[in-house]
């Protein structure tokens, strides 16, 4: 649990200068936020990357259909919190990862996967576009900025 915290506290890191002071506020104090490690791990699948030294240093979160929310419908299972670690950025983990949550779903007989992600997101956005997933509409801004949800058949 403190492995994933600290992940994602120092990698989201990242988009501070992106964000006003009060949306970043806003998102590292739901980054250190114990609450929402304990939800994806009880609510979720679990796929990490861990260096040659075992720190972790990737993950990301597949929620199976059948769990809506006010951005997925239940026909959708998602993927949730991608993240990469800034020193292995350029690695393909992220692609890696998400690539893992598809083929997961896919075994699992799900139909449908779908994602959120923001225009701050160049790198993710890509990634995802380049794997198959469409933008299927605007979703409401976070943090101040433009969000999207993207979905992929499977």
């Amino acid at each position: 649990m403190n492995s994933l915290k600290q992940l994602g506290e120092n990698t989201w890191k990242q988009f501070e200068k992106d964000l006003s002071n009060e949306n970043w506020d806003i998102l590292s104090s739901n980054l250190s936020n114990e609450n929402l490690y304990k939800d994806l791990l009880q609510n979720s699948t679990s796929f990490v990357c861990e260096n040659g030294t075992g720190d972790l240093i990737g993950m990301s979160f597949l929620v199976a259909s059948g769990n809506p929310t006010e951005i997925y419908n239940e026909k959708q299972c998602y993927i949730r919190f991608v993240t990469v670690s800034e020193k292995y950025k350029g690695l393909n983990i992220g692609q890696k990862l998400t690539e893992e949550c598809i083929e997961f779903a896919r075994k699992n007989g799900e139909k449908k996967i779908a994602l959120h992600t923001s225009e701050f997101m160049d790198k993710a956005r890509y990634i995802y576009e380049k794997l198959g997933f469409k933008i299927i509409k605007e979703i409401e801004p976070r943090y101040g900025k433009k969000y999207w949800l993207y979905e992929m058949s499977l």
